[in-house]
């Protein structure tokens, strides 16, 4: 995968982004430019006219890029193929202003996987912020809860937000600590 790292573009239509760090939903226009200063996970976190935003992957042709595909799953699979996909698509959310998916910040606590009588699944996700006053929480909710509810077979995912405990450094993957610096 490409970097697209201080890559420039243009806003090709009119799109629905989220300002980093305040989490308040505008529409950037077209026309205005700027450039990627991060693309992880599908979506973009773009700098224009010395605002950050943050625009999701769905919207991503707006930019001139390609969506992300919908994750798949193997036929017959079981809870624990589900459970495992489920991680592998937490792993594609990125807090907007650090560049480490928040599996590896330590913010997902659990997630567990309940078959329903009709075949589809619940998924109940209890995550965490890096602070209580984010201002993007809401927006990383919804992230998670749309990426693990594309999983098929996925009716339904809910994620719960909790500050017990509260995260800290430690919490973090050896390899997000080494990328950070946070030793």
């Amino acid at each position: 995968m490409r970097s697209h790292e201080n890559e420039p573009f243009v806003v090709n239509r009119e799109v629905p982004a989220v300002i980093v760090p305040a989490g308040v939903e505008v529409k950037l226009k077209p026309g205005q430019a700027g450039y990627i200063t991060q693309a992880l996970g599908g979506s973009f976190t773009v700098y224009i006219e010395g605002n950050l935003f943050r625009i999701a992957g769905e919207n991503a042709d707006a930019i001139g890029k390609e969506a992300v595909q919908a994750p798949e799953l193997p036929p017959n699979a079981t809870e624990e193929d589900v459970k495992k996909l489920a991680w592998d698509q937490m792993r594609t959310c990125f807090d907007p202003e650090i560049p480490i998916n928040i599996v590896d910040l330590g913010l997902v606590y659990d997630c567990n996987v309940t078959a329903n009588p009709d075949g589809s699944r619940a998924i109940d996700i209890t995550m965490t912020l890096t602070a209580p006053g984010c201002g993007m929480g809401e927006v990383l909710v919804e992230d998670v809860k749309d990426k693990v509810q594309r999983i098929p077979t996925v009716s339904c995912a809910n994620v719960e937000l909790t500050f017990d405990p509260p995260w800290n450094q430690s919490m973090m993957s050896e390899a997000a600590r080494l990328q950070t610096g946070m030793f």
